[in-house]
């Protein structure tokens, strides 16, 4: 074995931890959410006061991310849970038009309300260009948390947690 596979062995692990953990951390301090502006396709407006008194998860996704698809039903179901507990879900779709958008929802549904990027300034806050990315704000609009990247429910939930979402636990933790 090359000493370049014994030494990518050996650090690959660590790499791997310092990565999850990044994916999870959110900032120490919580700071304001960014002003924002953000009409659904269904003809809803939201921005910093309306979500106010809420916990919000905005989910950047594309129709075309495969991370997105396969949590797609997971973030609805947790929309489902918990929406009548205060939590506003907003997904934003990214640099797709509104055709696009439309086709795929007629054979993939969502349960969540549906942002396109020409009806929001959210996606260029965020810097929106891998997905999914996950943002949680709290009751207070301060930023609680980001994930990048598809990490399951649990990693969601305990967003969500963060967040101040009570009861967000899931069965298998």
């Amino acid at each position: 074995m090359s000493a370049k596979k014994t030494i990518f062995r050996r650090l690959l692990p660590g790499v791997l931890v310092l990565m999850a953990l990044s994916a999870f951390a959110g900032p120490d301090t919580r700071e304001p959410a960014p002003h924002f502006i953000a009409k659904t396709m269904g003809g809803e407006k939201f921005n910093n006061a309306s979500i106010k008194g809420k916990v919000t998860l905005l989910e950047f996704w594309t129709t075309w991310c495969p991370y997105c698809r396969r949590e797609e039903s997971m973030v609805d179901d947790i929309h489902n849970e918990f929406a009548d507990k205060g939590l506003i879900v907003l997904a934003v779709d990214v640099a797709e038009s509104k055709k696009v958008v439309k086709k795929y929802l007629e054979t993939h549904p969502r349960a969540v309300r549906i942002v396109l990027t020409e009806d929001t300034n959210l996606a260029a806050m965020y810097a929106a260009k891998s997905f999914p990315i996950y943002v949680a704000i709290d009751r207070d609009g301060n930023v609680a948390g980001i994930q990048h990247g598809a990490a399951g429910e649990g990693a969601l939930r305990q967003l969500l947690r963060r967040a101040g979402l009570e009861n967000a636990e899931s069965d298998d933790e």
